[in-house]
């Protein structure tokens, strides 16, 4: 289902378009919105990753190997203690 989506022009532009009635606006105004919604989520997608990269980074740099402990050896003493 289709709606209707109406926005302003500067007269200008409008006599321009005017000028070339045999360009369909109406698909050039679709398919110029469909391309900045694709860039747009493209944009969105990288930065995402781009966060999702730091974390990453930040989480190696947090768990650091810590001298003298064991992960191992601290969960099979807590099994053994249940």
């Amino acid at each position: 289902m289709s709606v209707v989506v109406s926005f302003r022009i500067d007269r200008e532009l409008k006599r321009k378009m005017d000028q070339l009635k045999h360009i369909n606006w109406s698909e050039v105004v679709r398919r110029a919105i469909a391309e900045t919604i694709r860039r747009e989520e493209e944009r969105r997608r990288s930065k995402d990753l781009t966060k999702v990269r730091k974390a990453a980074l930040r989480s190696e740099i947090i768990s650091r190997e810590v001298k003298g402990w064991s992960s191992v050896e601290e969960i099979r003493k807590w099994r053994e203690s249940s």
